[in-house]
């Protein structure tokens, strides 16, 4: 390697390592090799299932995680160098050059499986859904815009056709109302065959959060429904490692064969390369996969961006003649303008394009298409509505539901979260959790009931509003901040009190706790227990369960968490933080998916706007070979 190369380029001791390793094995007199190997292991940790040999021959950086000045030290030839790779050749090579992209074997082995198994998937028809139309139309009743077709009614329709489809769409379209009526149909349609039928169907999101969120609302689209639609959902949603029976969490290659005839995974955004192999691994090959998510949200923490590969077509439609055809005859509708020459994959894919929520005036939904567009248009009415937004003032209540109508996007204008108007801001905007914990006593004379219900009330309050930011380290970090908060609130900024909100960190399967759920710290009977919402409701009816604070040892207190670890969540009221310097993890991606927690209200804490604009124009990328689904063959 280059001298002291090591020290100069972000590389971790395990990159620079790995490539140590594979010179050790096979030496090569090539520099270069070694510097790629270590390259290819630093963008595994950054998110990328492959180095692009493209981007990094002309040197875009921004799209490799490399900041600029970091690029001027790769040598011009290092692409070229990946022909010559000797760690590349062979069935068992730990490196796997395929075209343009450059591998780890056990990422490339992932990607074909994921590609294969899709493939597979898609060739299949299933049985079709008698009296299709007629259902469908009962369902979602008379179309409400003549000019526009109804792409709920669209994505269930398209569902039935294969095994496997894929519904994005930005918050408030409505995913989970769709997938919930597309079940209702598919059952419906499985007792008109056979009334003895029973469809056994398995409900799925990558955290406990999300998948209790998932829960909730399935059940609420389904008290909707007409009477001779409604069902059941004969088990809970879950985490897909819980469903996957993944004890870690890393995929460990062991298959945990499922018989399911349904799985729907929700907040599929959130769904890594190895957990999306392990899905398709387990899952029998006549098994509806159905995957809902935001395809520009965030991508998984672990490498891959799956959701966002598969669904990068999706406002295009693409869809075939013979697809159009089959659609307008269900529906009347003309869809010719979404017409292509796209692939089997593009045939099972849908974007939902209407928005339904319109709490806050629906200004929340205009500013987060305005920070997804991407087009020079959008950043200047970006500007221009930033200039406009009127800044938070100290008599404010912010828990009024007059002034979530009036001022649902504001700014708190500090340049420090340390200063006297943020201390009033947030003990007003968490004024309902700060009462019940000062008024609430839990003692042996109330019953057990009542005692989990005032311990559901004071979470429902803290869960009303949270903090949100970018970062966990620096004065912009989640860790400064819940220092600061804690104290502008009254408690301890340190261990444990009563009221302390705090985050599961791992997983804990002997407490069956979750990474991401959230609980508070109360004091019962005398000691203090951290009361969770039920994620399951496999807890005999329960809906809080009480753990003891000293058994709980990965957490972290939440008063502040990160927008990635938000994934999954909504509150009304979301107070928003982008750091007063530049950092390369801020990007459109996350100020977006920030930006669509918030249901009601959502308040700007930035100490220098050229930084949201840097951000918002900053878009994330990751390498991946997904894309060849995209190619019609």
């Amino acid at each position: 390697m280059q001298e002291n190369l090591e020290i100069k380029l972000p590389f971790s001791k395990f990159d620079v390592a790995f490539g140590e390793f594979l010179q050790s094995k096979v030496p090569s007199q090539d520099t270069n090799h070694q510097i790629l190997a270590s390259l290819v292991s630093y963008l595994y940790f950054k998110g990328h299932t492959c180095l692009d040999l493209d981007l990094l021959a002309t040197g875009n950086w921004a799209a490799m995680s490399f900041e600029p000045i970091w690029g001027r030290l790769l040598l011009k030839s290092l692409s070229a160098s990946a022909q010559s790779l000797p760690w590349k050749d062979g069935e068992n090579s730990p490196l796997v050059l395929d075209g343009k992209l450059l591998y780890l074997r056990k990422n490339w082995e992932a990607e074909q499986r994921i590609i294969n198994s899709i493939k597979s998937r898609l060739a299949l028809n299933c049985d079709p859904v008698h009296d299709l139309a007629e259902d469908l139309n009962i369902l979602f009743g008379p179309d409400e815009e003549a000019d526009q077709p109804n792409w709920q009614k669209l994505a269930c329709a398209i569902a039935t056709r294969k095994y496997f489809t894929l519904i994005t769409g930005g918050p408030g379209t409505g995913k989970t109302t769709t997938v919930t009526k597309l079940l209702s149909l598919l059952i419906t349609n499985a007792r008109k065959q056979d009334p003895n039928c029973s469809l056994n169907i398995a409900l799925a999101a990558p955290t406990g959060k999300a998948a209790a969120r998932l829960g909730s609302s399935i059940k609420n689209a389904i008290d909707l429904l007409p009477t001779q639609f409604k069902f059941e959902v004969a088990t809970a949603p879950v985490t897909l490692h819980k469903l996957l029976n993944l004890r870690s969490d890393q995929w460990s290659g062991e298959i945990n064969h499922l018989i399911h005839d349904v799985i729907v995974v929700d907040e599929a955004s959130m769904i890594s390369l190895e957990l999306m192999d392990g899905l398709l691994r387990s899952a029998k090959l006549d098994c509806r996969i159905i995957l809902l998510g935001d395809k520009d949200q965030l991508a998984s923490v672990e490498a891959g961006a799956v959701m966002g590969q598969l669904c990068s077509s999706a406002p295009r439609g693409n869809y075939l003649p013979d697809t159009i055809r089959w659609l307008s005859a269900l529906t009347q509708h003309d869809l010719k303008q979404w017409g292509g020459n796209g692939s089997a994959l593009e045939q099972q894919t849908v974007m939902l394009r209407k928005s339904y929520r319109v709490e806050g005036g629906g200004l929340i939904n205009q500013w987060a298409e305005m920070i997804n567009g991407g087009q020079q248009t959008d950043f200047d009415n970006l500007r221009d509505r930033w200039k406009g937004l009127k800044l938070w003032k100290h008599d404010q209540k912010s828990h009024s539901d007059i002034e979530h109508l009036i001022q649902p996007i504001q700014r708190l204008n500090v340049k420090n979260f340390n200063e006297p108007s943020t201390k009033i801001f947030l003990c007003n905007s968490w004024s309902n959790y700060l009462e019940l914990i000062r008024s609430t006593r839990f003692d042996l004379t109330i019953d057990e009931p009542e005692i989990h219900l005032m311990a559901k009330r004071i979470l429902d309050a803290f869960g009303e509003f949270q903090v949100l930011c970018a970062l966990r380290e620096g004065p912009w970090g989640v860790h400064y901040l819940n220092q600061m908060i804690a104290q502008h609130l009254g408690f301890k900024d340190l261990g444990w009190y009563s009221g302390r909100p705090v985050m599961v960190t791992k997983n804990d399967y002997n407490l069956d706790l979750r990474n991401g759920d959230v609980g508070v710290c109360l004091e019962l009977t005398g000691a203090l227990h951290v009361a969770f919402p039920s994620n399951t409701g496999e807890d005999k009816g329960k809906s809080i369960r009480w753990i003891p604070a000293h058994r709980l040892d990965s957490v972290e207190t939440v008063f502040a968490m990160t927008i990635h670890k938000s994934q999954g969540s909504e509150f009304n009221h979301i107070c928003l933080v982008v750091p007063g310097e530049r950092n390369a993890v801020m990007t459109r991606e996350l100020i977006y998916t920030g930006l669509t927690r918030a249901k009601k209200k959502i308040t700007w804490v930035v100490p220098d706007e050229i930084e949201l604009y840097r951000a918002v124009e900053s878009r994330l990328s990751r390498s991946g070979g997904l894309d060849a689904l995209h190619t019609k063959t």
